[in-house]
């Protein structure tokens, strides 16, 4: 990824992303983790070792890595990482924000304001979440009511090399995002479903970055694409539906 210094901006915050070089990125990276050696399945790789840092490096597909990190945060509880997902993405597309309480007159969105509007709270209200944790098209829905467009594919009208294809696509262009709905238990970790944005591809080894909202349980990881593409290919047992992702626009 080439950065042009002669790019004008909209606001101060994208300036570090022109300011700093490449390998700085990636040791921001390593840096907002906790992690240093978790307990992981073999065929992950997480972001804060040497050779997800090469991957991250090598990746041609990661138009979308630098303004999702500059968003990432941790989801606020055990249910809400669908949330996290989609108030990541609204910050991170600069999707016009309320004003945020202790902070004087700045507008950026958070996990609580999301739901500020009677309006939210009838699309899904967080004591549903908390109780349940949410669908897909529960998540659409909510990111709708913002103002972000999205389509919603789940697991079983996607092939493999559709969403191979999407995905390249989309982290190709800085103008949209990707969010995953995906069971931890088919990528060999512990868990069942869960919601997080996708950042990078890498064509190489067909890897894909999963930039993981559960930030006090496991890093951001490397991941398999076909393997991602089985854990989406999963029954959600709220919806009846398989898990699957949504293409934000």
């Amino acid at each position: 990824m080439v950065f042009n210094p002669a790019q004008r901006y909209k606001t101060a915050k994208h300036f570090i992303w022109i300011a700093i070089p490449r390998i700085s990125l990636l040791s921001f990276a390593v840096i907002i983790s906790p992690w240093s050696n978790p307990a992981l399945a073999e065929k992950l790789v997480p972001i804060t070792t040497s050779e997800g840092m090469v991957l991250l490096q090598r990746s041609k597909s990661v138009s979308d890595y630098g303004s999702l990190m500059e968003a990432f945060l941790t989801q606020s509880n055990l249910a809400y990482c669908g949330v996290a997902s989609a108030v990541m993405v609204l910050n991170s597309l600069a999707i016009p924000a309320p004003p945020v309480d202790g902070f004087r007159n700045y507008h950026f969105w958070t996990q609580d304001n999301i739901f500020n509007s009677d309006s939210s709270q009838v699309v899904i209200s967080p004591a549903k979440i908390r109780r349940q944790g949410m669908t897909l098209q529960e998540l659409q829905n909510l990111l709708s009511h913002h103002g972000v467009s999205s389509k919603r594919l789940h697991g079983d009208i996607l092939s493999l090399q559709a969403f191979r294809s999407l995905i390249k696509a989309n982290l190709d262009d800085s103008s949209d995002r990707l969010i995953v709905n995906y069971d931890r238990k088919v990528i060999g970790q512990k868990g069942g479903g869960h919601f997080s944005p996708l950042a990078a591809y890498d064509a190489v080894t067909d890897k894909v970055l999963i930039l993981d909202v559960a930030r006090y349980r496991y890093p951001s990881v490397w991941v398999k694409t076909h393997d991602l593409w089985r854990a989406m290919r999963t029954l959600d047992g709220i919806s009846g539906l398989q898990r699957g992702i949504l293409a934000i626009e």
